[in-house]
């Protein structure tokens, strides 16, 4: 299976790094900067089309991404970000301040407004629920690309931390 993932576009609470997990944030006014990126990541997604499915998760950033980029995406709760819990709405240097060595070394074994361990459970049932597809264009969050490519990689999610996905990145893997 082929997977290609393209974080969201950027909200006003990623240009302050606040964290916002489940919240439903809509994106920031697209910059010329972005608008380039997404017509740069068009010609990509040519190249790699047709597409069995689109998908994005319930947030309405993932959807409006997808939109501008001319597509209309099936909804996916698996794709959902991390929840954060009481971290959602604030700067990532407070969870940092008190879950730092656990969020850089073992993810895994936090619990925040939902486990890592759920989140790392979400994407084995994303891949057993789509393995019979051969390629996929997925809207998604950072924390659960960067989730998926250390499972992908490592077969754990607890190098997802040490990864860095911008807003609007295009990854394509094979699965």
């Amino acid at each position: 299976m082929q997977l290609t993932l393209i974080r969201h576009l950027p909200t006003e609470w990623n240009k302050k790094t606040w964290l916002q997990g489940r919240r439903d944030i809509e994106i920031s006014q697209v910059t010329e900067e972005f608008q380039k990126g997404i017509a740069e990541n068009q010609r990509l997604l040519k190249n790699l089309a047709p597409f069995d499915l689109v998908l994005a998760s319930t947030l309405k950033r993932t959807h409006q991404t997808a939109h501008l980029y001319g597509f209309l995406p099936e909804t996916e709760v698996l794709l959902d970000e991390l929840d954060f819990g009481s971290f959602e709405g604030l700067p990532k240097e407070k969870l940092m301040e008190h879950k730092n060595r656990l969020w850089i070394e073992n993810p895994s074994g936090l619990v925040l407004g939902e486990s890592l361990k759920s989140l790392e459970e979400r994407i084995v049932l994303f891949l057993d629920k789509y393995q019979d597809f051969h390629n996929l264009l997925l809207f998604g969050h950072g924390s659960w690309i960067r989730a998926l490519l250390s499972y992908k990689k490592y077969g754990h999610i607890n190098n997802m931390n040490k990864i860095t996905v911008g807003n609007n990145s295009c990854i394509t893997l094979s699965i």
